[in-house]
């Protein structure tokens, strides 16, 4: 089963692994996910982490809440990271998903909270 924690890590800051591979390893192929009312498709959310690596240099995921039950996941994290600029920006995540039989991500809503960065910075979560 997968964890948030190891998706993003993947997805965000392993630039040894492709985001397509990244993506395959952690989420099923009818994937969706709403951030902030905002939905997007398995192409979308793809396409924002592409984006995400293009701003991104390096950072972590710190699991404050995990609980798995069945099919269903929710955790609250903080993805803190340096951006290629050299700025920081920090947000707290709450994460209630749906998983899919082989364990990996069928379906996430979420709720992002911009803890520091620039003004700019608030769109992070859904821009592409």
């Amino acid at each position: 089963m997968t964890a948030i924690a190891a998706a993003l890590a993947d997805l965000l800051f392993d630039r040894q692994i492709d985001v397509d591979t990244a993506f395959a390893r952690h989420f099923t192929d009818d994937y969706r996910q709403r951030t902030d009312g905002v939905w997007s498709d398995h192409a979308e959310f793809v396409e924002h982490i592409t984006h995400l690596r293009t701003v991104i240099a390096d950072g972590s995921v710190e699991v404050h809440d995990e609980l798995i039950n069945g099919d269903r996941y929710a955790d609250r994290h903080t993805v803190s990271a340096r951006k290629v600029d050299g700025s920081e920006v920090a947000f707290e995540v709450l994460v209630f998903a749906e998983l899919a039989d082989d364990g990996r991500f069928r379906q996430i809503i979420e709720t992002t909270t911009m803890l520091s960065g620039s003004a700019h910075d608030r769109g992070l979560g859904s821009a592409r």
